[in-house]
């Protein structure tokens, strides 16, 4: 069987450890001004002191068909003539790297002038990017990014509102509302890792370590007490183990929405697809996910220790054997947190609940021996389990992949192409355990189980299920997966019939919206939302829709929905670094960008859906609302909203 390690998770970081040392600001020092030339025509003068014996190679120069320095924008409409000009005192070099070819570089500081055109509007302040190369010795890095905001003369300042000083959230008119729903979450993300560590038991490389790990601390304890006692801190440092890894996840968690700009980055969520199918075939056995030996020889080693020590070593060994079983459910786990919103702790839960439902039969097992008598034996039934899994991978992938293509709006996963290719997993997994297709390493067929059959018959019914959400009827609306598929409107039929349009709310114009309200006298709804975000894709589709819910929403409300995600690049002159609460900068690109600010900045939350209810006048009406799976509890928080805008 081939194997083959985690290069994705080496490969990050490794990138990450180059990024960090080449904005080493010891070594480069950069400062940016500019000059008017003429209208819509700037000099940018990037100057910087070089440190460390480090050296700057010259613009315009070219290796391997890529310049050593470019500038660049978000808007397309603002060009950096590729042709620089340069000051200081530079030298020629002949590069080990590049077969002694000759390069110009800078040792002590140089100047680098980029002329920038704008067409429209000139910004007051011009944000961008300008990418230099470096290195010395048998070092080199291409392409460094340097994140920039210069002032430009004459340019006109961004009108944008972030913070709104009138929103005082401790103080609404009435306290009808959330006071907070992250322990539920939290909850049911632990028991989520629970049921993935129960999950990861039934495997191949877990299930059969149970009876002998469990007689090994009983037979060489001498004493059933002690015995009992050392299998108990084995499970609990592999429940550690497993805490401990989310730990590195709290520094990207650092600003407010990260997680959330990571979970919908294109990029990201296509990578996390291609990571899901690797997964899948890996569980169908035509190779291993295995980290190098040489980490698990190490932990084998240490293990051999009788101590406290030996213990946790006992249980690293464990986590790093049982990757090839384990890493996939991980990484499911890994990427479900990563598309929520509550940050790292998240995380945390998850990872621990997964950890206990790893560690809890190792206890329990030795605690009760007996009941190692009433296991299964080990079999081609485990084998069975992670070829299932598999299946259940690809159909995990095809959500990233749907992600991507919302935020984007390619309209290549359609939600009649996306339950299309559930339903054709949900046959092969019915197939298979039917024993129609086999898989490498599957043993001889024999007598079904009733086990067995009863798994035949739940995924049959599943897919029987599915079938009507890739026909044109009302039947299409599957409310048991609504929010995983994309929205009913996002259809393959041209003229969706069971595409009902509830509300028709403004979409990413909060001052527009303002001004609506205040001419009907209205209060103002705001929905913070996201194009991969599942639950507010179940509010629309079964909240929403609900009668009296609708007829509030319409009649007595104006609604804006800010999507939080959405890529759209701002024009330059909207373009502006804002100081956020916490006095730290942030650059406002894209429309998401904006509108992640604003719920961050003035309700304190990242998370989506999240519902705020103001009147005209910008005062806060109630707390706001989350996730509310009962149309009732909606409807009444929004005339709790009605009642206070009457007040």
């Amino acid at each position: 069987m081939k194997r083959i390690y985690p290069f994705c998770l080496l490969i990050f970081f490794f990138a990450m450890n180059i990024s960090l040392y080449a904005q080493d600001s010891a070594a480069f020092n950069w400062n940016v001004q500019s000059k008017k030339i003429s209208d819509g025509v700037y000099e940018l003068q990037f100057k910087t002191s070089i440190k460390n014996g480090w050296q700057l190679y010259a613009p315009n120069q070219a290796i391997s068909d890529v310049h050593t320095v470019e500038t660049s924008f978000a808007d397309s409409s603002i060009k950096a003539d590729t042709v620089y000009k340069e000051a200081g005192t530079a030298k020629q070099i002949a590069s080990k790297i590049f077969d002694n070819a000759s390069f110009k570089v800078y040792e002590n500081e140089a100047e680098i002038i980029a002329t920038v055109k704008i067409k429209g509007t000139v910004p007051e302040n011009l944000i961008g990017k300008f990418k230099y190369s470096f290195g010395k010795n048998d070092e080199f890095y291409p392409l460094t990014d340097y994140s920039f905001s210069v002032k430009l003369e004459g340019g006109v300042a961004s009108v944008a509102r972030i913070k709104i000083n009138s929103f005082d959230l401790k103080h609404p008119v009435n306290n009808c509302g959330d006071d907070g729903t992250e322990g539920k979450g939290l909850a049911s993300i632990f028991l989520l890792g629970l049921i993935g560590g129960f999950i990861a038991l039934l495997t191949p490389c877990v299930f059969p370590l149970i009876p002998l790990t469990v007689s090994f601390f009983t037979k060489q304890a001498g004493n059933k007490r002690k015995g009992i006692a050392n299998a108990m801190l084995y499970g609990f440092f592999i429940f550690l183990i497993y805490i401990l890894l989310s730990l590195p996840f709290y520094l990207l968690d650092a600003k407010p929405e990260i997680l959330n700009n990571i979970s919908t980055n294109i990029w990201l969520n296509l990578l996390f697809f291609v990571i899901f199918v690797v997964f899948a075939i890996s569980f169908f056995g035509f190779f291993e996910i295995t980290l190098p030996g040489s980490v698990a020889n190490v932990a084998g080693e240490k293990s051999s220790a009788g101590n406290i020590a030996g213990i946790f070593f006992m249980a690293l060994t464990l986590a790093i054997v049982s990757f090839s079983c384990t890493g996939p459910i991980l990484g499911s786990l890994l990427a479900g947190a990563l598309t929520k919103n509550g940050g790292a702790i998240q995380l945390s839960f998850g990872m621990g609940g997964f950890g206990l439902g790893l560690a809890l039969p190792f206890g329990l097992f030795a605690m009760f021996p007996n009941w190692l008598n009433s296991l299964p034996k080990s079999g081609g039934w485990l084998t069975s389990v992670k070829v299932v899994l598999g299946f259940l991978e690809l159909a995990m992938a095809v959500k990233f992949l749907s992600n991507a293509d919302l935020v984007e709006q390619w309209g290549v996963v359609k939600r009649e192409i996306f339950i299309g290719f559930w339903i054709i997993v949900g046959v092969l997994i019915v197939l298979y355990l039917l024993g129609k297709i086999k898989f490498p390493h599957d043993s001889p067929g024999k007598k079904f189980s009733k086990a067995r059959i009863a798994f035949i018959i739940l995924f049959a019914a599943f897919t029987a299920y599915l079938i009507p959400g890739v026909t044109n009827t009302s039947a299409a609306n599957l409310k048991l997966i609504s929010g995983f598929p994309p929205p009913l409107c996002y259809s393959v039929y041209t003229s969706p019939v069971n595409c009902e349009k509830s509300v028709e709310p403004l979409r990413n114009d909060y001052e527009q919206a303002l001004q609506l309200a205040k001419k009907l006298h209205k209060p103002l709804l705001i929905d913070f939302t996201g194009w991969a975000c599942v639950n507010c894709r179940r509010m629309e589709e079964n909240i929403w829709t609900d009668p009296t819910v609708k007829q509030m929403m319409q009649d007595s409300f104006v609604v804006v929905s800010l999507y939080v995600d959405e890529r759209k690049v701002l024009p330059a002159s909207q373009q502006f670094t804002y100081t956020t609460k916490n006095n730290s900068p942030k650059e406002i690109i894209t429309v998401g960008d904006k509108w992640a600010t604003f719920q961050s900045e003035n309700f304190n939350a990242v998370a989506q859906p999240q519902y705020a209810i103001i009147n005209a006048d910008e005062k806060i009406l109630t707390k706001t609302k989350g996730y509310t799976p009962s149309p009732k509890d909606f409807a009444s928080w929004l005339q709790c909203g009605l009642e206070a805008n009457r007040k």
